[in-house]
């Protein structure tokens, strides 16, 4: 009896510390009714930012949608264009990044898949990186992944929750130290904008 104790403690032990290990959010930042949280495993960068906007479901979708104008909100955004509209709910587009330096422009091509809420599942809109699609342009370092996710329920008070993550290895080479300080930045600007935005187009 006491060996089969023993045996489950350690077991419980174990998970608990690979539960540990997997989930080390650190706070970044906790200001203007945005939280985000960010861990770094390897390579990749992992964010995890929770907001309230007053707006609807369709106003967060249009101004996603609204690529060309990613400019005037998305932080360090230099340019971006539709490379194909397959339909409302699924584009494929480029963008070009502006970053402080020493760290040199980057560029992607992503798509933009809205998924409409269900009866179990909230409205989930991903934004990944994908490949072959454009050639590599002088000046930029093509990032080799991202993924953005957006998990969107409305609340009362014509609100509506978002709960984001993002994911990305930004390619080439940045300094660690450098990661550390700006990592929060461009996401707390970026949602103060939209929310903003989103605000006035009431």
């Amino acid at each position: 009896m006491k060996l089969k104790f023993f045996t489950f403690f350690i077991v419980c032990m174990l998970t608990l510390t690979a539960a540990q290990a997997q989930d080390n959010w650190e706070l970044r930042r906790n200001e203007n009714g945005i939280t985000i949280y960010s861990q770094r495993r390897d390579k990749i960068v992992q964010l995890h930012l929770l907001t309230e906007f007053k707006c609807t479901t369709a106003g967060l979708e249009a101004q996603l949608q609204n690529i060309t104008n990613y400019v005037n909100w998305v932080y360090g955004n230099k340019r971006s264009g539709i490379i194909k509209k397959i339909n409302d709910n699924d584009i494929i587009y480029f963008t070009e990044a502006h970053l402080p330096w020493p760290i040199q422009d980057r560029d992607l091509v992503i798509e933009l898949n809205i998924k409409p809420a269900t009866a179990t599942e909230p409205l989930t809109i991903t934004a990944k990186s994908i490949d072959g699609i454009l050639p590599p342009k002088k000046h930029f370092i093509r990032v080799p992944y991202s993924l953005a996710t957006w998990r969107v329920t409305p609340i009362p008070g014509n609100k509506i929750k978002i709960d984001y993550t993002f994911n990305i290895d930004p390619g080439g080479s940045i300094p660690g130290w450098l990661v550390n300080m700006t990592i929060a930045k461009g996401p707390y600007e970026s949602f103060l904008k939209l929310g903003d935005i989103l605000k006035s187009a009431k």
